[in-house]
């Protein structure tokens, strides 16, 4: 008699039975979805079908897609304006400082924290680093110009003691990008540091142990144990970060500077907003936000692949 072979099932779902069978036992799981499906639909997806006013011209209150065929006629008029490569130039200049100085100070902050015996004291100092996170935009920014004020602030008040003179720091194109950084690490440092915290925790201490006894201090354990454990991590972070280096916090840009400080302040997307929204070239606007969209889609890849041939993990 011959021997009947099973099939091996494979992970993940093979058929359209499978999934029925998979939204029956996880009903509950697959309702929690429909809010979110419908929100990247709405908000996400058929907003997508709107870049077609980059290739035509609309006109307010006409055809969703534009009255007439123009080309590259948008895309030309940009390359071709100064303004906008100076807002490019900037967002490059802001976004990789940003990059270079933000993006390795939670993890150095999550190593040093995680070295910390006390556990309420480690607590305490998350919740501090952690509390400006869920502050919103408009109240960082009034908080900068209370203490930046050159008349009231306290940071004048501290320079004119010393017989130094009152500074616009909010008026002056030099300290925007400083100002801009040290805000985003007062904000986001603590915020930040939470995925790695997560990823040491989870961490195997008997390797640790076995460094102690092979007589490894706390700088070996981090580079031989430590950061290997979190690699993965800083990787997916690095390809995220890297695909959004020309997405800066437009709100806080847009709240921050003045037409003192456009000379470095005036980044893509206040140009689109200022061009576009304001002076109602919704076309051009369009044009301009539709060639940032592909260079953050091609950084993105090309961040993806590199980690992938490098480290061997990635987005996908």
């Amino acid at each position: 008699m011959k021997k009947s072979k099973k099939k091996e099932k494979k992970p993940g779902f093979t058929g359209i039975k499978e999934l029925g069978t998979s939204m029956k036992k996880n009903t509950t799981l697959y309702i929690f979805l429909i809010l979110p499906i419908i929100y990247f639909v709405v908000f996400k997806y058929i907003p997508m079908f709107g870049n077609i006013i980059a290739f035509r011209k609309y006109v307010p209150g006409q055809s969703y897609f534009g009255v007439s065929w123009e080309g590259f006629r948008y895309f030309e008029m940009f390359l071709k304006d100064e303004a906008f490569w100076n807002a490019f130039k900037n967002t490059v200049v802001l976004s990789g400082i940003s990059l270079l100085i933000c993006f390795p100070i939670p993890i150095i902050f999550s190593l040093l924290l995680n070295e910390l015996m006390q556990k309420k004291f480690k607590k305490v100092v998350q919740s501090v680093t952690i509390i400006p996170r869920f502050l919103s935009v408009v109240v960082v920014v009034a908080m900068m110009n209370a203490m930046l004020s050159p008349s009231t602030g306290i940071v004048n008040r501290i320079i004119e003691y010393f017989g130094g003179e009152a500074i616009y720091f909010m008026n002056d194109p030099f300290w925007f990008r400083i100002i801009y950084i040290c805000s985003e690490l007062w904000q986001f440092v603590g915020w930040n540091s939470i995925i790695y915290m997560a990823v040491l925790s989870s961490a195997d201490q008997e390797q640790y142990e076995a460094a102690m006894v092979d007589g490894a201090g706390k700088i070996k354990q981090a580079i031989h144990i430590t950061l290997p454990i979190m690699l993965p991590t800083i990787a997916i972070n690095l390809i995220i970060s890297l695909g959004n280096i020309l997405n800066i916090g437009f709100e806080k840009v847009l709240l921050m500077y003045t037409p003192t400080t456009y000379e470095t302040a005036d980044i893509i997307q206040t140009f689109v907003y200022r061009i576009g929204l304001m002076g109602a070239n919704y076309s051009y606007g369009t044009a301009v936000g539709l060639f940032q969209g592909v260079i953050s889609l091609t950084l993105l890849w090309m961040a993806n692949r590199i980690t992938n041939k490098r480290w061997g993990c990635g987005l996908w």
